[in-house]
C-alpha cells in the first residue's frame, strides 16, 4: 500500500489541548497501555475531524486496526463534546454582543433506514439541522445540538429555546425570513405577501442593509462546514451532536477564543 504525508490546518495549540485532555482521561482510568500515545491519538482525532479522512486511511497510516482507529477517534469526540457549553452558559457572552446573527444550516447525511424525518425538501437531500450564532463580526459563537432535516429553522430555534433566550437577554438578533414569527428581539426582513402590494421602496432599502448584516452569519457556517468531517456525515444521525459540539471546542480552542 502506498503512503505519502499530509497536512492538517491546524495549530499545536489545538492539538496539545486534545492531547491533555487525553491524557487526564486516561490517568483518570488508571489506563496502563495504548497503542497511540496521547498526541498520536490527538492527531488521529484531528484528521477525522478536518480532513474528513476515513478510518481505514487512518488506521493504515498509523499502523493500527481500524477497529481501534474508531475507537480512539470516538473517544476523543466524546471528550471534547463533553466540554461543550450550554445554552444558558453561552448566553452570558452573547448578551454582551453589540448584536447576534442566527441562521440555520443542513449538515447532509447517509439515507438512513427512517429517512423520511431527516429530509429536507428545502434542500432536496437527507441531513441534519444545525443553528448557528454568530457574532457582528461573522465569528461562530455557538452551534445547537443537532435536529431530523425536516426540521423548520423556526421551530429548531424554538425547540432548543433560542428565541426565548435571545428575548430575555434582549440581543438585537438578526434573521432570515425563515424566523418570522419569532418576535421578541429577532429582527427578520420584510416579505411579500400573496394578493398584497409590492414592498415599499423604504421596505426595499430595509431588506438590503438587513442582508447585509445577515450575510455575515455566512461565515459562521462556512467556518463550521471548514470541518470535512461535516461534508456529509456517513455515520449514525444520532452521533451528529457530539461531533458538532466537540468540532465547536476546537474551533474555540484554535481560534484562542472561549477556550477553558
Amino acid at each position: 500500500m502506498l503512503s505519502y504525508p499530509a497536512t492538517i490546518p491546524l495549530s499545536n495549540r489545538t492539538l496539545n489541548h486534545l492531547a491533555e485532555r487525553i491524557r487526564s482521561h486516561r490517568k483518570q482510568r488508571r489506563s496502563r497501555w495504548r497503542r497511540l500515545n496521547p498526541g498520536r491519538q490527538s492527531l488521529l482525532a484531528l484528521a477525522h475531524l478536518r480532513n474528513g479522512d476515513t478510518y481505514t486511511r487512518l488506521a493504515a497510516g498509523l499502523e493500527i486496526g481500524v477497529a481501534t482507529a474508531w475507537r480512539y477517534v470516538q473517544e476523543a469526540i466524546a471528550l471534547l463534546s463533553a466540554a461543550a457549553e450550554d445554552l444558558d452558559t453561552v448566553m452570558r457572552r452573547i448578551r454582551l454582543l453589540a448584536y447576534a446573527i442566527l441562521d440555520g444550516t443542513l449538515i447532509p447525511i447517509d439515507r438512513v433506514a427512517d429517512q423520511k424525518p431527516y429530509y429536507s425538501g428545502k434542500h432536496k437531500r437527507h441531513g441534519v439541522n444545525v443553528q448557528v450564532i454568530a457574532d457582528a463580526l461573522g465569528r461562530l459563537v455557538w452551534a445547537s445540538p443537532a435536529l431530523p432535516g425536516s426540521t423548520h429553522d423556526l421551530t429548531a430555534a424554538r425547540d432548543h429555546g433560542i428565541i426565548e433566550a435571545l428575548a430575555n437577554a434582549d440581543v438585537m438578533t438578526f434573521a432570515d425570513k425563515g424566523y418570522q414569527g419569532a418576535r421578541g428581539s429577532v429582527r427578520t426582513p420584510f416579505k411579500r405577501r400573496r394578493f398584497r402590494p409590492k414592498l415599499s421602496r423604504r421596505q426595499k432599502a430595509v431588506n438590503r442593509a438587513h442582508a447585509k448584516i445577515r450575510a455575515r452569519g455566512e461565515r459562521a457556517i462556512a467556518t463550521l462546514k471548514t470541518w470535512k468531517i461535516l461534508a456529509k456525515l456517513r455515520c449514525c444521525p444520532h452521533r451528529a451532536t457530539t461531533i458538532v459540539q466537540a468540532i465547536l471546542v476546537l474551533h474555540h480552542v484554535e481560534a484562542n477564543r472561549y477556550a477553558g
